[in-house]
């Protein structure tokens, strides 16, 4: 359980951490919270001849309103974005998300953009973010460009964050369906991790659904919007019957893990339930 040795740089700005990126390449691994890094460089599957901690950057650290959407900097702390009254107001499902990743210590020392830039399929933000209609903001030797969240993950553990650029900024637009969303998941009973994360934005009229947006986390190899349980639910009254309806929808026609501790079969049957008890609570 002892990392191969390495050498330890601490950056003080993103400027400095994209030239030390840029400098040692390959040969570097970048270090935000330390939850994913730390553990497989203890295992010896991560092996980075140089390491660069971002972690000291107050720049990439906080939540801002600015109006239209919150802006909330890469290293900002799980537990940050589950007790801040601004998300809890505005992006419910975000700070439930947090809320619900491990366990204090974990929730004190992890970051936001850590975990998405990581990407594991069983990570509860990505859900989330793409029912929140989330913008990431990149930044690289070239300048910053934002990427739709609907492009962002492009795979398993993979991400549009290319090599020698660093996620810096999540969006989250402060609409209505924002304010009215959730987060519920069947977690891992050690890990915390969920097998099923799904999380929803909604706006009603009339007690029926005019618009949703629902995402998932833990179900495929990558966290995934689902169309038909938003076709589904779309335009209809929301009630027991509708939500199940819709939540029936879940995650068909997608491949869907299997692992030693839930099989395919299960994790498919669990979104559905899900589905159907997020659509009722941002419903009600």
């Amino acid at each position: 359980m002892i990392p191969a040795a390495f050498e330890y740089y601490r950056a003080s700005s993103v400027d400095e951490a994209l030239a030390l990126m840029q400098q040692h390449g390959e040969d570097a691994k970048v270090l935000a919270g330390g939850h994913s890094l730390v553990p497989a460089m203890k295992l010896r599957l991560a092996t980075p001849e140089k390491v660069i901690d971002i972690g000291g950057i107050g720049g990439l650290k906080g939540i801002q309103d600015r109006g239209d959407h919150l802006a909330i900097g890469a290293l900002t702390t799980h537990w940050q974005l589950e007790s801040s009254d601004v998300v809890q107001q505005k992006a419910p499902a975000l700070s439930q998300a947090a809320g619900a990743i491990g366990d204090v210590q974990v929730r004190n020392r992890g970051t936001i953009g850590g975990a998405l830039a990581h990407a594991d399929p069983a990570a509860d933000y990505p859900g989330a973010v793409l029912a929140l209609n989330a913008t990431l903001v990149i930044r690289g030797s070239g300048g910053e460009r934002a990427v739709a969240v609907a492009d962002f993950f492009t795979g398993l553990w993979e991400t549009a964050v290319q090599d020698g650029e660093l996620l810096t900024e999540i969006r989250i637009p402060t609409d209505a369906a924002n304010a009215n969303s959730c987060y519920l998941k069947f977690p891992q009973p050690a890990s915390r991790y969920p097998y099923v994360g799904c999380a929803v934005a909604m706006t009603t009229s009339g007690g029926a659904c005019s618009d949703v947006r629902v995402g998932f986390s833990g179900v495929g190899e990558s966290a995934f919007r689902d169309s038909g349980v938003e076709n589904a639910m779309r335009g209809q009254a929301v009630n027991e019957a509708s939500a199940k309806s819709a939540g029936d929808q879940a995650a068909n026609g997608r491949s869907v893990l299997s692992d030693w501790s839930v099989s395919e079969e299960y994790r498919r049957a669990m979104a559905k339930v899900f589905a159907k008890r997020a659509l009722l609570q941002v419903g009600s």
